[in-house]
């Protein structure tokens, strides 16, 4: 059987139940584990596959993102944690950058005495929480408003951003794989792009439970990240792959 064929035949084997081992497929195609590993490996390049502890499941496929007011009582300690934990990375004298997303949001909770920062950012709960509890000045991006996510997107929202030079991007997401991070909004991708294109540095802040997901739009490939932060859910395997391929990975 060629590489397309048993590739086939494991996202029909998927199709029929959630998890499938490394050991089984092994089994039903009779083949080395290295032979099945690379074919995971290519389906999960193709943002077809994610690899879990021993074995394989199918990505979960987004076509809308939840609200801001849906998100914020989601997965609340690791995205706290997250939070505090980048924020001990932010240098003093920064310009830095806070995207749209409840994550970020915890990020700035850390920021209330730092007065040497310089803040930019599309989410108008960042800005407003840090115009009424911190020191450090603000930019907000302005542009077409997402009123669900309670940010800005577009062409308006990108222009600000290719005027700034960011030393620290912190890049937020509600879909994520091994390829990279996507969007079901075709707007919110020239601003994702727009950041990479300014920061001298660019981390992904995350909570695993978006790991595993995809939506319409491919928008930043996982390499153009200089490091990802997520919590301890996110699969070990996963982490060694990331390494190996000159990510950085640090689980809080």
């Amino acid at each position: 059987m060629i590489p397309a064929e048993r590739q086939r035949t494991i996202l029909s084997l998927l199709g029929n139940q959630e998890v499938i081992s490394i050991s089984e497929l092994t089994h039903q195609l009779d083949v080395s584990h290295m032979t099945i590993r690379r074919d995971i490996a290519k389906l999960e390049s193709d943002g077809r596959v994610m690899s879990v502890s021993g074995g394989v499941q199918l990505t979960e496929s987004i076509h809308t993102e939840l609200s801001h007011d849906v998100k914020i009582n989601q997965h609340r300690n690791e995205k706290a944690d997250i939070g505090f934990y980048a924020s001990q990375l932010i240098k003093p004298n920064m310009t830095i950058y806070l995207d749209a997303g409840t994550t970020t949001l915890e990020i700035a909770h850390q920021l209330n005495y730092r007065d040497d920062l310089l803040v930019i950012t599309n989410d108008f709960a960042i800005a407003y929480y840090l115009m009424n509890h911190a020191e450090c000045s603000i930019y907000h991006t302005g542009g077409k408003v997402d009123k669900g996510n309670q940010s800005c997107v577009g062409q308006q929202a990108t222009h600000l951003l290719r005027e700034m030079n960011i030393d620290l991007a912190f890049v937020s997401t509600s879909s994520w794989n091994q390829r990279g991070i996507s969007t079901p909004s075709e707007e919110k991708v020239l601003v994702k792009k727009a950041i990479i294109a300014s920061s001298q540095q660019s981390y992904l802040v995350s909570d695993s439970s978006k790991y595993g997901k995809v939506a319409t739009f491919h928008a930043i490939d996982i390499e153009c990240f200089d490091k990802v932060i997520t919590d301890s859910d996110f699969p070990t395997c996963c982490i060694d792959d990331f390494n190996e391929r000159g990510i950085t990975v640090d689980v809080v």
